[in-house]
């Protein structure tokens, strides 16, 4: 006769042993679930059903929310925001100290979540504020306008909410001229802003921010339009992120940058911009010597940086170690990179992704190759690792690792690497990619053949 199943341990009021742990470790398990999970488990448990309103973190996005409309799911938002928000507790051991609302720039509901914001930072607890802000609807670019302005309006109806904000994204917003670093003076603890497919109200003008006294740590543009960017005075500014540009070159002016640490400049060159020497970018005064990260990315289209003779950048990059330079297409010579590593004698890392894109963006700058032909007696000591993603032209890409390990006398690793996954070319193919990893090997053997160089090529 078979034996019945054990019985589940259950712990007070007939509930599963888990329920029986006291709330600061049922605390813990909810906070490594999803939110939704962490509301759900509170719905199907009486003994859980408090606790949703003691998590000291709290994340809610607009997209969970399903509603007919803009307005109805920003209802659905807002109820849920205040169902959690106004039960943390404002002295019992679990403060709300970290809270990351994305949520529409809706008039109706702005004020009541500011006032949900301001009543819980007044309690002093929070350490992470984060808002990601977007029109509602599916058609950003026509209201843009009128969207800015209502987001400026809500910031400055509540102020307290926006001095413990810490980190900002708005999409497919419209500013003035001076909305940007009123902004950032307003929100004292910022350090992070990203402005995403944002605008000046006048498309001819410059976005000028000047912010001696603010905390600002991290600066992202993604596809602003504007005439260009100048950062006159941002002191705590370590992390730069210019992407799809559509003015004229260089996309941004760097003033007084002291710590500016890492710089990412990413975009499809237009037919109306011209290449530009990065010593016009980046300030050759006091402002922006500590660069020791730079990612540059073509998308496999015009080269659009002008290498330039070494005494014109080695002020600037002179505490440079990784250098990445994504997206060349196939058929520009490699040498020119060489630049950088006559203007960088502290440069340990060297990445080169290239590839030949079939699809050509409308209104591409025409693809020419550049040239430059580096010093002859340019012996770098620091150089100690190369990477190539995409060895495609074999003669090519090991050429110009040879001129690498001549050049590179402390080379010790050189990393070979498949092409990138391309959206339009079949990159990823299963054939090319073996036929490609076969090229890689051949390279190597041609680079080691007969060799007395203690350079270790690996292929990956």
């Amino acid at each position: 006769m078979e034996s019945p199943p054990p019985k589940r341990d259950v712990g007070h009021g007939g509930e599963d042993g888990i329920s029986a742990l006291p709330d600061p470790l049922l605390l813990d398990i909810l906070e490594r679930l999803d939110l939704r999970e962490a509301v759900r488990a509170g719905a199907l448990s009486t003994r859980w059903r408090h606790l949703p309103g003691h998590l000291s973190r709290v994340r809610l996005d607009v997209a969970h929310f399903r509603g007919a409309t803009p307005l109805e799911v920003m209802d659905a938002f807002t109820g849920a925001a205040r169902a959690l928000l106004t039960r943390v507790p404002p002295a019992e051991g679990g403060p709300l100290k970290v809270l990351v609302l994305s949520f529409y720039t809706s008039s109706p509901h702005l004020s009541s979540i500011g006032r949900l914001i301001e009543d819980i930072v007044s309690l002093g607890h929070t350490q992470c504020l984060e808002f990601c802000i977007s029109p509602p609807g599916t058609n950003p670019l026509g209201s843009n306008i009128e969207i800015g302005q209502e987001f400026m309006a809500f910031s400055r109806a509540y102020p307290v909410a926006f001095s413990w904000l810490t980190t900002l994204t708005l999409e497919y917003h419209a500013f003035g001229n001076s909305d940007i670093t009123d902004l950032i003076t307003t929100c004292g603890r910022l350090r992070h802003l990203s402005l995403r497919f944002c605008r000046l109200l006048d498309l001819h003008s410059t976005l000028r921010i000047d912010v001696p006294c603010s905390e600002l740590q991290e600066l992202e543009f993604i596809g602003l339009l504007c005439t260009r960017i100048e950062l006159v005075s941002v002191p705590k500014l370590g992390q730069v992120e210019c992407k799809c540009w559509l003015f004229n070159n260089p996309p941004v002016r760097f003033g007084y940058v002291p710590e500016l640490r890492g710089l990412v400049l990413a975009s499809k060159a237009k037919a109306w911009q011209e290449p530009f020497a990065l010593s016009e970018c980046l300030s050759t005064s006091a402002g922006a010597r500590n660069l020791s990260t730079l990612t540059l990315c073509f998308g496999y289209q015009m080269i659009w940086i002008q290498p330039e003779p070494p005494k014109q950048q080695i002020a600037i990059f002179r505490n440079l170690t990784s250098v990445r330079l994504f997206g060349i297409f196939c058929e520009c010579d490699l040498s020119w990179t060489l630049f950088i590593l006559e203007a960088a004698p502290a440069l340990h890392d060297l990445a080169l992704s290239r590839h030949s894109c079939v699809k050509t963006p409308e209104n591409s700058a025409e693809k020419t190759n550049v040239v430059w032909e580096p010093s002859k007696d340019l012996k770098h000591p620091n150089l100690k690792v190369l990477q190539i993603f995409g060895c495609g032209d074999e003669d090519k890409v090991t050429n110009y690792i040879r001129l690498v390990m001549e050049r590179a006398v402390g080379l010790l690793i050189i990393r070979l690497y498949g092409e990138n996954p391309c959206t339009y070319c079949d990159a990823g193919n299963l054939e090319r990619s073996q036929a490609e990893k076969a090229g890689r090997r051949r390279i190597k053997e041609q680079l080691t053949h007969g060799s007395s160089s203690s350079v270790e090529v690996i292929i990956c």
